[in-house]
């Protein structure tokens, strides 16, 4: 009986909510009601008022369901019926909203807002009905234009293209080109073999297939799987970059599809798409090996399968279709990342093709979870190897020292593996002495990738930098001495950033250094033999010396920078690399003292910084990046869709961000040239790590930055998320301070960005970090919260059964911390005059709140004696029992003090009005001598 009553009283709240235009707050307190009530009846009156509710916040599909219940358990139901009508018609289901308008004047003839709404739409449909016509006859129209072998005219032919591509953007234009034939006929234009008609083509069934599974399916039966692996392979690159386009929709489609097509019953059906997946996927494998493809059509396919293939997160359970791509397809990818450029039969490949098939094989590799699928991942590898390295004459074992470097920039496991196979090292070695500069190349390549693998290289070190020092002095080809200077480069910074270890002579590493910077600003030589010199910094960089001899090269650091932005995506890593050694943005704990001790006591090697890594050399190097153009170079990478961008290299130019933003000043400067637009991506995906140091790097912006200013339009509600990540409780104590400050001005700026705080259930992180030791983040926390209380989901929890919010917000204002009972007392009396109930709590939650308001009052402190005289202000306007308790206390004798204060304005007003209030319920008498 008392729930009935519950729900019965909610129902009512809701329905004064509703009439003052609060639909939100109807629609919290209708749902409630739901959870309270069991009979049917008042459970379908629910649900209709739930779906006016819905009408209301534009929420067409909940307010058709909504609607629907309560039909079920009404079929008479006129209000539910005309709701469901209007819901319908938003939905574009017009033949539906009709069918219900029409029940609702059968139940009702002489309603005229039922007939006068049936009269509307009814004028609707037939409006629709001429437009489709009309559609019918210009979708006709279009494709005889493009279709017509006499149509010389090229202006109309590619308005007609135009006009197709953008219907087909709409749902309703994309089904009337799809039920006129289209597919067949579009299928015609991409057989056409003009590269304008395929470009049409390609561009209006992107729209046909986008989010639509059922269509994905008919249009992939109609133009096969093998046509559209075809169209991927042509030469013409923006053909083949349109077909990468429609497979990555159609892949979406069908793994995801958001099945528009299906209504009501039909929801029951299941596309069993997998089989179309598997197709698409297997031929994507064979163009990979396809002599005829063209060599952006490969890059574009493994594009493709890095995408579709591999889990999304190692929270999906089901790595089926990596192991049946390692089965079908792992010697195909081998193929890509074995080709020798320049020799014969080679496969066409760009510059990227040979590092997308390593970013390929790692992902395929990481997806695995055991043992056994690792073993056979190796099998694979090995075998592949052998096939080349053994039976074959010299081409042969070039291509299987190609397949090591690629598994060695990929799964490195796997290329360790193939590493140890009996007389590949030896291969590696003696063709770096050979006079052909193609497979002197290839050799020097696999020593450099195999130097920074901890299984070789002490064998390298011994057997190779003798090597390297000869290629380097003597050959005659600039392409081969970089190389080989990388080598060296790599062998060289073994000690990383500790000063004692080093490898080299003395000036050695600094002569390398000058030689690199020479080669990167020498434009005669080719982009891609450049890159190297990019390659040999990231390695020499750890030495403190060449990082302040590099930034001071102006023209060095912009032609690294001039590299990045290249379409050689391949440097992308090295270019991050270097950074992050130049501004010190790598993980370096101060070491303990007492192990210090420990060691020196034991004879261990301990690490030393170099003089020149201290911070003011740091703080100098990251000045002249910024200068030299830094910002706009790392936003320029975090663009590159590339594989080349991994989550590892993600990692690296978060860190960098995270550097550059470290000084307040330069803030703004980062956010002019895209730092702030670039770094939500970053903080959004990627590894962890990663994610988190460019989430600081955005607080770090949020803090001292207009955020409106520095992140306009919509992308300042993306920034709620990752700054949302910082209060995590495994993130450093720093982390979550800086996150709190971040969403405490947030929070300040509108109703929507708090909204978004509270969707992403920051609230009760909040909340922990009000009882945070650490007085900094325990005053950050009371200020973000002091924001949220704007919002009224917000300040309904403070009146929540059981929480002793509200008793630590009246506790904190009591606190000896000036700054922590500024806070605190703020949101006391934003609460107090946004939600007066909350007035009537105060007195209940502690024995002390009384001593805290009058120690507010005679703060010597003005603004806290103005929060204090507002609470009170607040509370004696509330109820008349709380002000009884304040006029009976010494608060009386605080009021009429401070009522007199000429000095202090805003508190003297705040007095004047309590007194006022109590004067009006008639606890005191008005004094004859007071104005």
């Amino acid at each position: 009986m008392e729930a009935a009553v519950t729900a019965g009283q909610l129902r009512e709240q809701g329905n004064a909510l509703f009439q003052a235009g609060d639909h939100a707050a109807a629609l919290a307190a209708y749902t409630q009601a739901l959870s309270l009530c069991d009979a049917e009846s008042e459970r379908a009156v629910l649900h209709r008022n739930r779906a006016a509710c819905y009408l209301k916040l534009e929420d067409y599909a909940k307010a058709e369901a909504d609607a629907s219940k309560a039909i079920e358990a009404d079929g008479r139901d006129m209000k539910a019926l005309f709701r469901r009508s209007q819901a319908l018609q938003k939905l574009g289901r017009l033949d539906q909203a009709i069918s219900d308008l029409q029940r609702c004047v059968s139940l009702e003839p002489k309603n005229k807002a039922f007939q006068e709404a049936l009269r509307t739409l009814g004028s609707s449909v037939h409006e629709k009905m001429k437009t489709m016509s009309c559609t019918d006859s210009k979708v006709d129209q279009m494709f005889q234009i493009l279709l017509d072998p006499e149509e010389k005219d090229a202006d109309k032919k590619q308005k007609a293209a135009q006009n197709l591509i953008v219907l087909a953007r709409e749902e309703a234009g994309a089904e009337k080109i799809f039920q006129s034939d289209g597919v067949r006929l579009l299928t015609r234009l991409l057989d056409t073999a003009k590269a304008d008609m395929m470009l049409a083509a390609l561009r209006t069934l992107v729209g046909l297939c986008s989010g639509h599974r059922s269509r994905t399916m008919a249009i992939l039966s109609e133009l096969g799987a093998p046509r559209l692996s075809a169209v991927l392979g042509v030469e013409h690159e923006q053909v083949s970059l349109a077909a990468c386009n429609l497979l990555q929709v159609m892949f979406d489609s069908l793994k995801e599809g958001m099945q528009k097509d299906f209504r009501g019953k039909e929801d029951a059906v299941v596309l069993d798409s997998s089989k179309d997946l598997k197709l698409l996927i297997k031929h994507l494998l064979e163009l990979l090996a396809l002599e005829g493809a063209s060599a952006h059509g490969r890059d574009n396919a493994l594009n493709l399968l890095i995408k579709v293939v591999p889990r999304k997160s190692p929270k999906e359970t089901n790595n089926s279709l990596s192991l049946w791509v390692i089965d079908q397809g792992l010697k195909k990818i081998l193929e890509v990342g074995s080709t020798v450029c320049g020799a014969q039969d080679s496969l066409p490949v760009t510059e990227n093709s040979r590092m997308s098939a390593s970013v390929l094989l790692s992902k395929l590799y990481s997806d695995l979870k055991c043992d056994a699928e690792r073993e056979n991942f190796h099998h694979l590898c090995e075998e592949y190897v052998k096939s080349w390295f053994e039976g074959h004459e010299l081409a042969g074992k070039l291509r299987a020292i190609q397949t090591v470097s690629c598994l060695l920039q990929g799964p490195s496991e796997a290329g360790n593996r193939v590493l140890e196979l009996e007389g590949i090292m030896d291969g590696v070695l003696s063709l770096c002495a050979s006079v052909c500069e193609a497979h002197q190349l290839v050799a020097v390549e696999a020593l450099i990738h195999a130097a920074d693998k901890a299984k070789r290289a002490s064998f390298i070190t011994a057997n190779g930098v003798s090597l390297l020092k000869e290629i380097y002095k003597h050959s005659e080809r600039d392409s081969i001495r970089i190389r080989a200077l990388v080598g060296l480069c790599k062998l060289g910074s073994a000690g990383g950033t500790d000063f004692s270890m080093k490898q080299f002579a003395e000036g050695s590493t600094m002569k390398l250094a000058k030689q690199c910077r020479k080669w990167l600003c020498n434009e005669t030589i080719d982009a891609g033999t450049r890159r190297w010199a990019v390659e040999g910094l990231a390695y020499l960089t750890f030495d403190a010396d060449v990082k302040e001899e590099f930034v001071e090269d102006k023209a060095a650091m912009q032609a690294m920078f001039h590299l990045a932005k290249s379409e050689d995506r391949s440097v992308l890593y090295a270019v991050a690399s270097t950074l992050v050694n130049c501004t010190n943005s790598y993980d370096h704990e101060e070491p303990d003292p007492q192990m210090l001790e420990l060691a020196k006591y034991a004879k261990q090697h301990i690490p030393e910084q170099h003089p020149k890594d201290k911070p003011d050399f740091v703080k100098r190097r990251v000045q002249k990046l910024l200068a030299a153009g830094v910002v706009s170079a790392l936003a320029c990478m975090v663009k590159s869709e590339n594989p080349a961008l991994t989550s590892s290299c993600r990692e690296l130019i978060s860190r960098v961000f995270l550097a550059l933003v470290e000084e307040a000043e330069d803030r703004g400067g980062v956010v002019a040239q895209g730092g702030g637009k670039a770094l939500i991506p970053l903080s959004l995906e990627g590894t962890e790590v990663g994610q988190t140091k460019a989430a600081q790097a955005l607080a770090k912006i949020t803090i001292t930055s207009n955020p409106e200013m520095a992140f306009p339009g919509e992308r300042i509600y993306e920034v709620v998320r990752p700054l949302v990540s910082l209060l995590h409780l495994q993130r450093t104590g720093l982390e979550n301070f800086e996150g709190l400050m971040a969403l405490t001005n947030l929070a300040g700026i509108s109703e929507r960005l708090r909204q978004k705080i509270l969707k992403e259930k920051a609230v009760p992180m909040i909340e922990g970090y009000m009882f945070e030791e650490h007085e900094l983040i325990r005053l950050a926390a009371t200020e973000c919260m002091c924001n949220m209380a704007m919002s009224k989901e917000v300040q309904e929890l403070f009146l929540a059964e059981g929480s002793d919010r509200l008793k630590l917000m009246v506790l904190y204002s009591g606190e000896e911390d000036e700054k922590l009972r500024r806070a605190a007392s703020g949101t006391l009396a934003m609460l107090t005059a946004l939600h007066p109930p909350i007035c009537k709590r105060i007195p209940q939650v502690t024995a002390h709140w009384l001593e805290i308001l009058q120690a507010l009052l005679l703060s010597p402190n003005m603004e806290l004696q103005h929060r204090g005289a507002v609470v009170v202000m607040n509370m004696m306007a509330a109820e008349r029992e709380v002000a009884e308790q304040l006029i009976a206390s010494e608060m009386l004798e605080i009021l009429s003090v401070l009522a007199k204060e000429k000095d202090k304005p805003r508190v003297a007003q705040a007095a004047k009005e309590s007194l006022a209030q109590a004067l009006a319920y008639g606890l005191i008498k008005p004094n004859p001598n007071q104005e």
